[in-house]
């Protein structure tokens, strides 16, 4: 009874906050909308405070009449272009949008379980020069509802006979070629194949990824990028074939679905809303048992109804003259929509957008074929966004915290994570946007050439821009090591409103049952695979293109019209009072619709919680939490971790060298700045007596150095001379010791630290004289 009091008492306490919390944002919106109309008033009052004569306003009046006729013209043209873009792309099979030239390697259509996936290598631009000694790239797009491409860089598909040249350097694509890696793209395409399952996919993109690397014999293990939904998918292969991965890349990629901050990621309540699973399942069989991905791209397109239906369209309206190519350039992706069959939208939904499983350990392809994201031993770099709502960085980072509790876990698991958190772009400039590309981007191709030196931890990445030398920005990248504690400053309070979604699973798993019992057996069989294609043709994302296309007679007279605008075209000037007062009509509009969405989001987010924070959904969500709790974690406990520290005294001048190098690091404070990572790697790559490591050798031998001085130093510096015991090796070591001293900018306690290095390495009377003399002329010339 008791217990029974104190969820009673919670589910009271629930309510009345979210009635409290609705109310707030309620208010905050119509304040926000009420200062965003006076803005506007008063911005339009300045306008219209100027003396005008009747002369001036039938001057003005008659200029800004031919203007609205040749926008209007030309606006609607570009609608008919848009549509005619659409009814190209589709007959010609929705080809990839890719910009750069492409040649096929594999085709998954043609493999023992068919997949609609393929390999392609890109080819690069007559001058750009690839290195087959770097490690290649290769780019996973997301099956989020369109087709593979889209502008990023790789700009939009269109008919040969129209094709522009390949933007270089403002894309993903475009700076890895700019360094000198070959480049890969695995696409897919519109339909899935028969009985195709995501453990089939898995299997094709490890064998996509394998051969990619005998490609390359000579180079490191090929870099996996995985873009928005293709981050997940990547991590299922890291997972499962770990030993082909390299390095991964996760751009906006949602990992943890629950995760989000109240007021800010609506996305994350309308699986609860739905009641689950069972409307993806209602979708497909709809579909004849393919899922159409028009629906995703509409709930994209709902977050935000103001350019939705406002916004994009007035911006092309009022800029009609520049606008047009970019418009049209975005659309052609945008307007491209892929299908799902049924069981791979029913895995995605359950154990990802409902099911939140994967962190938890829980989500599986097949009997036996479990996911565990701690066997991933490759490096991992996050690039997520505060302004993004729909992969916001809670679900981009809070799977550390689900997988590891804490930084010595990721140590002693041997994982290296970099973090990096853009202040405001949006979801799709992550990805599209130029100016990311050349500076997030590329920087994060830089921190690649080094991220296998890094030790296993958690970083944040830092870029600060500066002027170079030429005028150009440059930029200067450090990586400071961070806790897993650290990650809660994504966060506004506790995780705690992540509780109601372990009962939106349960919930989810009846409503399943029940519609596969009760509706599901006489639907499919309703539905005939003419009637799916019908209504997937009328569906309203496709129907505002075909409808604005040359197969509509009533716009047969349109080119023409737009043709006579475009010959005559006389624009009217930013000061025509008319064009101020469409400005401030359109500043209405978007405030308004922007009040719509407030207010629509927190009377969603209310009914969320209302509903899951109710006295049975909590009892129910605490008895699946039950089920994830764990007991406090000892990383001395962990196998490999005693392993490690029972044979630390166990090793060579390799590990030596290594536990020195780590040690000091350690004392630097924790920041590594990138360019002293590649002055490090220029002056300690002469050590001779080194034998050459493989890339698993380099990271295992990090793994276990870095166990050694995070849990035991002192006994690390200890054993530095069993480890270095020939006089041979002693004077390779002070070597070494001298080069770090002479060629990087050290601290007082690294200094201190390599002189103690150097009194558990003595060396022969005439090797310290000869070496003093050194160490004083490097003092006088180190930088600082």
């Amino acid at each position: 009874m008791g217990n029974l009091n104190k969820t009673i008492d919670r589910a009271a306490t629930i309510s009345r906050d979210v009635s409290m919390r609705l109310e707030r944002r309620v208010r905050k919106a119509l304040a926000i909308y009420g200062q965003r109309t006076q803005e506007a008033r008063a911005q339009h009052a300045e306008h219209a405070s100027r003396a005008w004569t009747p002369w001036d306003l039938w001057r003005e009046g008659a200029e800004y009449a031919v203007d609205f006729g040749q926008r209007s013209a030309l606006f609607w043209d570009t609608l008919r272009q848009r549509g005619n873009g659409y009814i190209e792309h589709e007959r010609a099979g929705k080809p990839p949008l890719l910009a750069y030239k492409y040649e096929m390697l594999s085709d998954g259509r043609k493999f023992e379980h068919p997949v609609n996936y393929a390999l392609v290598r890109i080819v690069p631009p007559p001058g750009t020069s690839i290195n087959q000694s770097k490690r290649p790239f290769i780019v996973f797009d997301p099956r989020a509802g369109h087709g593979p491409g889209g502008r990023r860089g790789r700009a939009s598909w269109c008919p040969p006979s129209r094709m522009s040249r390949p933007r270089s350097a403002d894309s993903e694509v475009g700076v890895a070629l700019l360094a000198g890696h070959a480049v890969y793209f695995v696409i897919f395409f519109p339909e899935p194949e028969e009985g195709q399952t995501l453990a089939d996919v898995v299997d094709a993109e490890a064998e996509f990824v394998r051969m990619v690397a005998e490609r390359h014999p000579k180079s490191a293990k090929p870099v996996l990028v995985g873009n928005c939904q293709a981050g997940w998918a990547v991590m299922l292969l890291a997972a499962s074939r770990p030993e082909l991965v390299g390095a991964i890349v996760l751009n906006g990629a949602p990992m943890s679905y629950w995760s989000g901050n109240d007021g800010e990621n609506p996305m994350r309540y309308a699986g609860g809303l739905m009641g689950g699973a069972w409307s993806s399942l209602l979708a497909s069989d709809l579909g004849a048992g393919k899922f159409d991905g028009a629906y995703l791209v509409q709930n994209f397109e709902n977050l935000n109804p103001s350019n939705t239906f406002w916004g994009k369209y007035y911006h092309l309206w009022e800029n009609i003259d520049t606008e047009p190519e970019r418009f049209l350039d975005f659309e052609r992706w945008w307007g491209g929509y892929y299908l799902l069959n049924d069981e791979e939208i029913r895995w995605i939904v359950n154990n990802l957008f409902v099911g939140n499983k994967l962190a938890a350990g829980e989500a599986k392809l097949g009997p036996g074929r479990f996911f565990d994201l701690k066997s991933i031993t490759s490096p991992i770099i996050i690039f997520a966004s505060m302004g993004d709502n729909i992969t916001p960085p809670q679900q981009a980072f809070n799977w550390i915290a689900d997988v590891y509790r804490n930084s010595d876990e990721i140590k002693a698991n041997g994982q290296t994570i970099v973090g990096l958190v853009h202040e405001d772009i949006g979801h799709l400039g992550i990805f599209v946007s130029g100016a990311v590309a050349k500076k997030e981007h590329a920087q994060i191709i830089e921190v690649l050439k080094y991220i296998q030196q890094l030790p296993p931890g958690l970083y944040g990445m830092d870029i600060h821009e500066a002027v170079g030398l030429d005028g150009a920005p440059a930029y200067e990248v450090s990586l400071v090591e961070r806790k897993v504690e650290e990650l809660r400053q994504l966060q506004k309070g506790d995780r705690m409103d992540e509780k109601p979604f372990e009962a939106v699973a349960a919930v989810s798993e009846l409503t399943e049952r029940a519609y596969e019992l009760l509706v599901r057996p006489m639907l499919r069989e309703m539905v005939p695979e003419w009637a799916a294609k019908t209504a997937r043709a009328f569906h309203p994302l496709r129907a505002q293109r075909w409808m604005f296309s040359d197969k509509n007679p009533m716009l047969a007279g349109l080119p023409y019209l737009a043709f006579s605008a475009r010959s005559g075209r006389k624009a009217a000037s930013a000061s025509n009072p008319m064009r101020q007062r469409e400005k401030l009509v359109s500043d209405l509009i978007t405030a308004s619709l922007d009040l719509y969405r407030d207010l629509r989001d927190a009377a969603r987010e209310a009914a969320f919680y209302q509903i899951y924070g109710s006295l049975v959904s909590l009892q129910v969500a605490d008895q699946r939490a039950e089920i994830r709790r764990d007991a406090k974690f000892d990383p001395r406990q962990v196998l490999a971790v005693r392993q490690v520290l029972e044979t630390l005294e166990d090793g060579d001048l390799q590990e030596g060298l290594t536990r020195m190098a780590l040690l000091l690091a350690k004392e630097g404070g924790g920041t590594r700045e990138l360019s002293q990572m590649a002055r490090a790697r220029e002056i300690l790559a002469p050590a001779r007596g080194i034998k050459p490591m493989s890339e698993d050798e380099v990271r295992r031998l990090l793994h276990e150095e870095t166990i050694v001085t995070e849990f035991e130093p002192e006994r690390a510096r200890q054993s530095l001379p069993r480890l270095i015991r020939t006089r041979e090796e002693r004077k390779i070591a002070r070597a070494y010791l001298d080069r770090v001293e002479s060629g990087l900018p050290l601290n007082d306690r690294q200094r201190a630290l390599l002189s103690d290095f150097r009194e558990r390495l003595p060396a022969p009377p005439k090797v310290r004289a000869a070496a003093r003399k050194v160490r004083q002329r490097a003092r006088r010339t180190a930088p600082h």
